[in-house]
């Protein structure tokens, strides 16, 4: 135990250096980590090690599912429920249908419940990988806001066709018409349970004296306890999963009031996500060579040849549904077209997106080893292997290639929104104008308290600047260039003061306490502007 647990420190350690390069290159890490899981098996005399295939399944799934809610814009998601509706549940139908039928025609041994099971499973996109690849790109927010909300929906659709398919090899039976009505009970049960228990979580964090450490410790238990309870009643934990988050990303805002609270979440989620995205590309590097060994009558040449026949099928596939999904809606609907058209740059992008990811590769691995006591999981070996061969042409051919197709179609914003700047300048606004109205409303009488006197005169000043920063914002006709030369002057400042604090540390007549205050007010200003990871 001492050994593994060693090992997998060790490699840890080496995938963070392999990330910290991708960052250097500025070439998505997730790229690095299929590449990483590929070199590891090739590492002669590393151990393998066995996890249960479900212990798998409820360690990493139900926080990756979690996440990928919490920091989805429900305002967003809503607006363009339409498009992410056809690609979460119709494209996710269709690649696994169509994976399923034709696996059993090219593949020998390979019957439909299998081919469904591989279908569920490599038929879902990962947003994290296409997110990676798209920072710091200049992307329409229709296009990123589709893509993170299809994924988080098709990670519950496919993993409930995988559950099915799971069931019917199992059991031996299968009928679509019962699939069918089982698919609707389970998942709109799954929904009501995680609402109701994210509902019992909301009034724990609200209700309760809690500490940020206990906010950011439930908030890691939530998406378990989700998760066990709708299985527990035999119905869909991924659906509660989602759900539930959604529902607390939601109402965060009257539950998680201080700002050390939030910070300190998204530090633990932050840190939490990529040590379980390395973990899972690194217990597929530590059981490649046991599932090639396993793979009995076919060959290694025979698993790659059929990954790169599946990896073809689901890229086609997603341009030829794509593309209709994005122009048939607008030919039959008035009220569709009055939102502007994505022409065909925009579905190309979305097309391209499609890498598959962690949540693909963790749920190959919870397939069962055994069948019965006596009787081995047909194909199990042969599933994953497919599994990775997808992840891997799909991450690195189109995770590579995205950002040029990006810059060689030159795609622009195509939704009339305000600039990030503008944005932040009316909210800065409204609450500075709130300010003032409660000073001047409630506090009028305290006309000898200087400080009070200070902060009123501080916030008229800066209720003026910013008025003046938002009708620059609107005039300006070159207004992406002076925003460009505005957030390097501020950067290059912002710079210069985190010396001056480190100065001050040195000369000691500050406390570190005043002074990493101060420090974290630099990083909030400078998150602005950079952005952060979601």
């Amino acid at each position: 135990m001492h050994h593994n647990l060693l090992l997998i420190l060790g490699l840890l350690f080496v995938v963070f250096l392999l990330v910290m390069l991708a960052q250097r290159i500025r070439i998505a890490y997730p790229i690095f980590l299929v590449i990483a899981g590929l070199g590891i098996s090739f590492i002669p005399g590393v151990p393998q090690l066995h996890l249960k295939p479900d212990l798998i399944f409820l360690i990493f799934l139900p926080p990756l599912l979690y996440e990928a809610a919490w920091y989805t814009s429900w305002n967003d998601f809503w607006k363009w429920k339409r498009p992410i509706a056809l690609l979460a549940f119709g494209l996710v139908f269709l690649t696994s249908g169509v994976i399923a039928y034709t696996s059993t025609l090219f593949i020998p041994g390979m019957t439909l419940a299998l081919g469904f099971l591989l279908g569920g499973i490599v038929s879902p996109p990962d947003a994290v990988a296409a997110a990676t690849v798209l920072k710091g790109m200049k992307v329409p927010k229709r296009i990123m806001t589709i893509l993170e909300g299809e994924s988080l929906v098709n990670d519950a659709s496919s993993l409930i066709v995988f559950k099915f398919a799971l069931l019917a090899v199992i059991s031996g039976t299968f009928s679509m018409q019962e699939a069918t009505g089982q698919f609707f009970i389970v998942s709109i049960m799954g929904i009501v349970i995680g609402l109701t228990g994210a509902h019992i979580m909301y009034a724990i964090h609200r209700f309760l004296p809690t500490t940020p450490a206990i906010d950011a410790a439930l908030t890691l238990m939530t998406p378990y306890i989700l998760f066990l309870a709708a299985e527990q009643f035999h119905f869909s934990g991924v659906m509660a999963v989602v759900s539930g988050g959604l529902f607390m990303s939601y109402r965060s805002h009257e539950i998680f009031k201080t700002g050390s609270t939030r910070l300190n979440m998204l530090g633990v989620w932050t840190t939490v996500i990529f040590v379980m995205n390395a973990l899972v590309f690194i217990l597929i590097g530590l059981e490649l060579p046991e599932i090639i060994h396993g793979l009995g009558n076919y060959s290694i040449a025979d698993g790659i040849k059929y990954g790169i026949i599946i990896s073809i099928i689901t890229i086609i596939l997603r341009f030829l549904w794509v593309y209709p999904i994005a122009h048939i809606p607008r030919w039959l609907s008035a009220k569709v077209r009055k939102d502007p058209s994505p022409g065909w740059k925009g579905p190309l992008v979305i097309g391209w997106a499609g890498m598959r990811g962690v949540v693909s590769l963790a749920t190959a691995l919870s397939i069962p080893i055994m069948l019965t006591d006596t009787v081995a999981f047909p194909q199990r070996n042969l599933i994953i292997f497919i599994t990775f061969v997808v992840i891997f042409i799909t991450l690195v051919l189109q995770g590579l290639t995205l950002p040029f197709v990006i810059k060689l179609i030159k795609i622009e914003e195509i939704d009339t929104i305000s600039s990030e700047e503008e944005q932040q300048a009316g909210i800065k606004l409204r609450l500075h104008t709130i300010a003032l109205n409660v000073l001047n409303n409630k506090h009028d009488n305290n006309n000898k308290n200087d400080l009070i006197g200070i902060f009123k005169a501080n916030l008229e000043k800066e209720i003026n600047n910013t008025q003046m920063t938002l009708t620059s914002l609107e005039l300006c006709v070159n207004t992406t260039e002076d925003l460009k030369v505005y957030h390097h002057t501020l950067l290059e400042i912002y710079s210069l003061q985190r010396k001056e604090l480190f100065k001050l540390r040195k000369e000691k007549f500050f406390t570190d306490e005043e002074i990493r205050k101060a420090e974290l007010q630099l990083d909030l200003d400078e998150l602005k502007i950079s952005g952060s990871n979601h």
